[in-house]
């Protein structure tokens, strides 16, 4: 999978943007998928879908021609673990997300200078259908006329990390990001990325990310409570819980 966050204030086109390049990405074949941070609260308080959030762990809803999923989580990774498999993820909003990098959607430089951060690689939005070339050393890219040279650019530069600061290739996942970004690392730097983990968990088809010393935990664990069996030895193990 492959991400881009794209991030702005209020009015300043971020989901025009979004659906644009959502629609280059779809018609080249990709499957793309939308994740949307909002500030309101639509389970609102005392209503039935918050009611039955606050027994169930997960509540399905339907209105009209509209489905929702409402879950807990505990984190991102949680949050963006029941998106079903995609190609592209594209993040509105999440401003402080540090392990994709970020298009600014941006109404003016003042905007720009507000969200810029090293995860930056573009500007567009409301500022871009106006202005051309370079800001603060970032393209400008008008989604409205050239929405493909953006989708080009995240079918490049697009990609995301697995948030949980393993520190195994020397940085935690934001400084990583920050180095992709640069093009002074690449994704075959990420440790748990490239390499082959000792213990593989799926959880409905998905793999849970864990860091080396969970790795470990979990496979000691687990040769500890079989090797009193008998028929056990040792050698690769495989277990599946339905």
């Amino acid at each position: 999978m492959k991400a881009v966050a794209f991030v702005g204030f209020k009015k300043s086109g971020k989901t025009v943007v979004i659906e644009k390049v959502a629609k280059v990405l779809t018609e080249r074949g990709y499957r793309v998928g939308i994740a949307k941070s909002m500030h309101a609260n639509f389970d609102r308080e005392g209503s039935d879908t918050w009611r039955f959030n606050q027994i169930a762990d997960y509540v399905l809803v339907k209105a009209n021609d509209t489905e929702a999923l409402l879950f807990k989580n505990r984190d991102l990774n949680g949050f963006l673990s029941m998106m079903p498999d995609v190609d592209f993820l594209l993040l509105e909003g999440f401003k402080s997300i540090k392990h994709v990098p970020k298009i600014i959607c941006a109404r003016n430089k003042q905007d720009i200078e507000e969200l810029y951060d090293e995860l930056a690689i573009a500007v567009s939005g409301v500022f871009a259908n106006e202005m051309e070339g370079e800001v603060r050393g970032l393209p400008i890219i008008n989604a409205l006329t050239k929405p493909e040279a953006l989708a080009d650019l995240i079918e490049k530069r697009g990609f995301i990390l697995p948030n949980i600061d393993c520190h195994m290739c020397g940085f935690d996942c934001y400084n990583m990001a920050k180095l992709i970004v640069k093009g002074e690392k690449t994704l075959k730097d990420c440790v748990v990325l490239s390499s082959k983990p000792k213990v593989t968990v799926k959880i409905d088809g998905k793999v849970l990310p864990m860091k080396d010393w969970v790795q470990e935990m979990v496979e000691k664990t687990i040769r500890g409570l079989l090797s009193s069996m008998k028929g056990y030895r040792e050698g690769r193990i495989e277990i599946k819980i339905d």
